[in-house]
Formats: C-alpha cells, structure tokens, sequence
C-alpha cells in the first residue's frame, strides 16, 4: 500500500494476520480460503478510488525505481496463510514481461491476478469470467483492472491473421479470433494499428465485466466495484489508464 493514505502497507499486513488468525481457528463459510465475514476484512472500508490510487502510486514508485518493501519472504506469506484480503483483481496478459505485482509495487496478498494472452475476457467462458466474479463476490475486492501492456503479440497476431487471413495452428486461432472485434473496432482510428487494437480489446474486456450479471453489473451500478482499463508500456513501465 502507498504511504499516503492509512493503514499503512505495515499496517494493512499486521491487521490481516490478526484477522486470518481468527480465521484459523473459526468455521470458513466461503471457498478458497475467503474470509467468513466480509465486515472482519481489514480491507473492508477501502473504496475503489483508494484501490486504484494505489496501484497507480504504486506504478510511479516501480517506474522512478523506488519500490517499497515487495514483502516475498517466506515470513511475509504465514500471517496470509488462513485468508487473503487482496485490494484488487487484474485481469493481465500472460505475457512473461507483465507481472502485475512487481509493476504496481504490491506485495503477496494484495493482487488478485488473473492472466491469459491477449488479456481477453469477451468469449473467454466460465473460467476468467468465473475468477473475476469469485473475487467480487467472495473476496470483496473493490477494484477490477483490465491490463493490456504494449507490443502484445496475442493482438498482433490477431491483427495480422485478419489481413492475411493465414492459418494458425492449434487453439490459437480460437484465442486470436477473440480478439478480432477489438481489431474491427479500432480499425479506423488515426495512429498505430496495434497500440489502437491493444487499447480498444482493454476497452471491450471493461465493457464486457460493467455488464456480466448476475455478480458485476449491480456493484458497478451501485458504485460499490469500479471496473477500468490501463495499458503497460514495457520500454518505461508506466501504466497508462485508457477507461
């Protein structure tokens, strides 16, 4: 967490491990390690706009090159060992270079990470929707982020296969062909065809979780789950937002 709004990252770690404690030792009601009351989460007060000042503070440190302590020690993961209280869930490319704990300067616990190449979330089935919605609605993570980065290739293949219309092997074709509308959509715009196709599937993953019922779309309506699209630029490790 970033030093500039209370708990600290500190803090926020010794609350969890008294709460994950009583959590040890009580009845879980929920799946996947979720705490069996939301109201015990130390995150319970934290609102998306926290959530996303965070992260984006937590990006400026990781880009000036002054990240915080990463907490990675085997210390670090025992008092989370009960419960997870992460601030946010980001669907990420699976892209080796986008590891969205290290660029947003978050520590175990903090992110609930979700990655697939070509960050895709329209026409991805049950399990990316499945996850997201397990971290809305048992984790209560107030934030969603969708991530797409710079240079992806998931997109650029679907783009060039589009022009080309060349066969690609195995299920690729069924991941790049989901990525094909973000690739119509943008195809007008001024500029570069790939960093507008990589902006305009972030945008489509957005909409698409605003909308997914029955778990997200009453949350976002009601202001209570901030879903937003950003863009990581792997030559400066800037996060850029895009919605």
């Amino acid at each position: 967490m970033c030093s500039n709004f209370p708990p600290s990252r500190r803090d926020w770690l010794r609350i969890a491990g008294v709460a994950a404690a009583g959590v040890a030792v009580g009845k879980t009601n929920s799946l996947w390690g979720a705490p069996p009351d939301a109201a015990k989460s130390p995150r319970a007060e934290l609102t998306p706009d926290d959530a996303l000042a965070d992260l984006l503070a937590g990006n400026e440190r990781f880009v000036k090159g002054q990240v915080a302590n990463p907490r990675r020690q085997p210390q670090d993961f025992a008092p989370l060992a009960a419960a997870q209280f992460p601030e946010a869930a980001v669907i990420a490319c699976a892209d080796s270079r986008v590891p969205p704990e290290i660029l947003f300067d978050q520590g175990v616990g903090d992110l609930f990470v979700v990655r697939v190449a070509g960050n895709v979330v329209s026409g991805s089935g049950v399990v990316i929707k499945g996850s997201i919605e397990y971290a809305v609605a048992e984790l209560n993570v107030p934030l969603v982020m969708v991530l797409g980065h710079s240079n992806c290739g998931a997109v650029n293949a679907a783009l060039t296969h589009l022009d080309k219309h060349d066969p690609l092997p195995g299920a690729i074709l069924g991941l790049v062909n989901l990525i094909g509308p973000a690739v119509a959509q943008s195809k007008r715009e001024p500029g570069d065809k790939l960093a507008n196709a990589i902006r305009a599937n972030v945008r489509l993953g957005v909409q698409r979780l605003k909308s997914l019922d029955p778990i997200l779309a009453k949350p976002v309506r009601q202001g209570r789950v901030k879903v937003v699209g950003a863009v990581y630029d792997l030559a400066t490790g800037h996060v850029e937002m895009v919605t």
